[in-house]
């Protein structure tokens, strides 16, 4: 970032202890008492504002000094320069003690500006601003003497309203609209005179200053803006560039909304058009409508100017940046009048469609999709061709575009309510908008933490929970497509259909992945697709598992799956609660090969199936087929346990009739018996070698729900009971005990024993695990459950009373 030696200077500065920093300050304040103030007073103040601005914490230096500093800036004999750097470090010591400046006796412009600055850099005291900004409109309100300039002054008053708006009255806000009218539409069109530099053949008088040009060296033929060039520049040339610098915030601060603004949109546009242009009649308009008027104008000639080939590469990315300015100056105008609406809304459109086929404009399609967004309604115009455009292309082709993507989020963000309901456009458009995630993960999560509610309703809800398990993917196949399309077309060699690819980059244009690819990387909602197909594509890539872009997206998708299931539960009905279900069950053995991130998917979806059973435990009845195949096989008690736990917690909860009428013994059975043959397949004794570790929370919970299913069907108690009895021999075996810790086996025991001793006294279990109906729900029953380890531990001590122990 710093050269070199611009380290070592600012090293030094911060390393420079408070005595030294007094014995320097010292030194400084002899020169700035000397006869003359050069050069050597120049580089002592260069010295001593490096040290105080080259630390975080404040530098103090001595009260006498600073009032030394004060008096040479205020001094009428102090060079520019040296005025410069007292003011630059009053300000880099603010807030200080020692102050006394006021700006209330100041002529000189330019004095008065650095002296603002400084006060104004206090802090926000709204006295202090107040004062400031009635001191500058006060000197703007006059003639300005000979030699002096506003320009000083309007950095100072942008400053005061945007630091304190209300401490100008109306009536200064009239005064300074009406300068910045003038300023913005009547600035000299000849360019300004280079300053004499004294030497022998100086002579302002050997060539009169031409007129300025346009950016494409084109001689100006209309008013002075922005992007008017010229070699030297006039004062009110300078107050014009200014002008329009400050006039986004000054329209926000003080253009206020014109009364009867509707009405006015009713009139005969051409009459309205005339009279608007007409400069006597715009003379005689309110100061607020004046400026509105000239500040118009001064927009449509800036895109006008946007249209000309520059000569530099600057003028060219300044003509974006003021093209950018002018839509949203514009935008404003329209809110405050609705008269400029008609007249705005043709001319944007023309501008679209000069501008969407160019990449290079892509931000100033965001302010116009803004204009149209907030103005279209009034104007009765169709503008899903303008948003289509945007969320179709823009996403796209410029993703990986850092600066735009955090406005185009930030844009859909702040328009989100109005998307939706104006246009279907922008929830389509999720896929191309998750894009942008999945590139500039870190940075954009916040804003897409904010934006995920709005695209969610239950005809994306399913499309967009695949998209986010394969985010990640998505991340790897943006990759590979950037890197395709950067290749040499020499480098493009035929693909053969019939040998399989090397590399991803091969596979992204091979026809057997193509499809695959262009499913991914979609630009709008296909709900109709079926997400398998991308089975062979995730494997495909997981050479780019390990890629720092991949596993930072990998990390944001725990968040924003969380997020996608709060939202679901508030709209979601039963088919789709069951639908989320089966795909929550089925999509777990399909994620992008990170451990790391199928932990954290694995933790969440199992909290979030919880979740969902509560909303709706009658899908254990209805999805009893596929939760049976699931809990049936053995490889998802390892691999993806914290689910298997808790799907298997689940039915041991909501298996019945308590919960669904529907429920029946024969279903009850069924879910026992494959339940016992899991618990049989994890707890029967195999050779140490190959004895299997499984979590004692996988054993108890299997445990716990057969012993839940067995009070509904109570025929069922005998094989339970035998089983239980079975687990001190299972934990007592030397192949358990070399693969468990000894807290882990005595647990498994405890609740073993306690499962079993319940089950003694049949009627109690039944109460216990299987609530009438009537108190399915109620607080009593919720505080049973929840003290379930408790009752356990009861029912023990009742059953096998300890010595010294006896039940009264």
């Amino acid at each position: 970032m710093f050269t070199a030696a611009a380290e070592s200077f600012l090293r030094q500065a911060r390393e420079i202890q408070e005595e030294e920093l007094q014995r320097f300050a010292s030194r400084v304040a002899a020169v700035l008492q000397g006869p003359e103030l050069g050069p050597e007073a120049a580089d002592c103040l260069q010295r001593l504002h490096l040290t105080i601005a080259a630390t975080k914490y404040p530098r103090k230096l001595d009260g006498k000094f600073v009032e030394l500093l004060q008096t040479v800036l205020c001094s009428s004999k102090c060079p520019e320069q040296i005025q410069l750097l007292c003011a630059a470090i009053l300000r880099e010591m603010s807030p200080c003690n020692d102050l006394i400046l006021s700006c209330d006796e100041i002529q000189d412009t330019k004095l008065l500006g650095l002296v603002s600055s400084i006060l104004l850099a206090q802090g926000n005291k709204v006295a202090e601003v107040s004062a400031v900004g009635q001191r500058i409109v006060k000197v703007l309100e006059r003639r300005l003497p000979e030699g002096q300039s506003a320009r000083y002054l309007l950095p100072v008053l942008s400053n005061v309203i945007s630091l304190s708006p209300e401490s100008l009255t109306e009536e200064q806000t009239n005064v300074v609209s009406k300068k910045m009218a003038d300023w913005l539409r009547y600035a000299s069109i000849h360019q300004g005179v280079a300053q004499p530099s004294g030497g022998f053949f100086s002579n302002p008088r050997t060539r009169q200053p031409g007129p300025v040009t346009e950016v494409d060296g084109a001689i100006a033929t209309d008013f002075f803006t922005v992007l008017s060039v010229g070699q030297y520049y006039t004062q009110d040339q300078w107050l014009n560039v200014q002008a329009f610098s400050m006039l986004r915030n000054w329209l926000l601060c003080y253009g206020g909304k014109t009364p009867n603004s509707e009405d006015k949109s009713g009139m005969d546009r051409s009459a309205m058009s005339i009279v608007s242009t007409t400069s006597t009649s715009s003379r005689l308009l309110p100061p607020k409508e004046r400026l509105r008027e000239k500040a118009f104008e001064y927009c449509q000639r800036l895109i006008e100017q946007s249209n000309r080939r520059p000569l530099k590469k600057d003028d060219g990315d300044l003509q974006k940046a003021c093209l950018i300015e002018a839509v949203t100056i514009m935008d404003i105008i329209c809110k405050q009048d609705s008269s400029y609406v008609y007249r705005a809304v043709s001319f944007l459109k023309i501008l679209h469609g000069r501008i969407c086929g160019d990449a290079t404009y892509a931000r100033a399609l965001l302010p116009i999709a803004q204009f149209f967004l907030n103005h279209s309604k009034m104007a009765a115009v169709d503008s899903d061709a303008i948003y289509k455009h945007l969320f179709t292309d823009i996403p796209a082709q410029l993703f990986h575009n850092p600066s735009l993507a955090f406005e185009f989020v930030q844009f859909c963000k702040d328009n989100s309510q109005l998307f939706t309901e104006t246009s279907s456009i922008f929830r389509q458009s999720f896929p191309n908008l998750f894009k942008f995630l999945a590139w500039n993960s870190p940075p954009l999560i916040s804003e897409f933490v904010d934006l995920l509610p709005f695209l969610l309703d239950a005809g994306t809800a399913i499309e967009i929970f695949h998209l986010l398990l394969d985010l990640p993917c998505l991340t790897a196949a943006l990759d590979i497509q950037l890197r395709s399309g950067a290749l040499p077309t020499s480098e493009r060699a035929a693909i053969d259909p019939a040998v399989k690819p090397a590399t991803c980059l091969e596979a992204f244009r091979h026809p057997l992945y193509k499809s695959m690819f262009q499913y991914l990387l979609r630009t709008k909602s296909a709900p109709e697709d079926a997400p398998e197909r991308l089975i062979p594509l995730r494997q495909l890539l997981g050479s780019l598992a390990s890629s720092p872009r991949v596993v930072q997206c990998a990390e944001t998708v725990p968040v924003l799956l969380e997020l996608f299931f709060r939202v679901v539960a508030e709209f979601a009905d039963g088919p789709l609660i069951n639908q989320l279900v089966v795909l929550l069950l089925h999509r777990s053995d399909q994620l992008y090969e990170i451990p790391a991130f199928k932990d954290d998917v694995y933790r969440v979806l199992s909290s979030q199936l919880v979740m969902l059973c509560k909303l709706r435990p009658a899908l254990v009845v209805e999805l009893s087929t596929e939760i049976l195949e699931f809990s049936g096989t053995v490889g998802n008690i390892q691999n993806k346990e914290a689910i298997f736990t808790h799907m298997v917690w689940a039915i041991g909860e909501y298996m019945s009739v308590s919960y669904d009428k529907r429920c029946t013994v024969e279903q009850i059975n069924r879910f026992f018996e494959t339940l016992e043959a899991m618990l049989f397949e994890i707890t029967q004794l195999r050779p140490l070698a190959s004895t299997p570790s499984y979590t004692p929370r996988a054993i108890s919970v299997l445990m716990a729900t057969l012993t839940k299913l067995a009070a509904r069907s109570q025929d069922l108690i005998p094989r339970v009971s035998m089983f239980l009895s079975k687990m001190r021999t299972f934990v007592q075996s030397p192949a358990v005990t070399s693969v468990y810790c000894k807290e882990d086996l005595e647990e498994i025991l405890v609740r073993a024993t306690e499962l079993m001793n319940l089950l003694k006294m049949p009627s109690v279990a039944q109460f216990v695990f299987t609530p009438p109906v009537a108190m399915a729900s109620t607080r009593f029953q919720r505080e049973v459950n929840d003290s379930l380890p408790f009752a356990l531990r009861i029912v023990t001590r009742l059953l096998e009373p300890t010595p010294g122990f006896m039940p009264g």
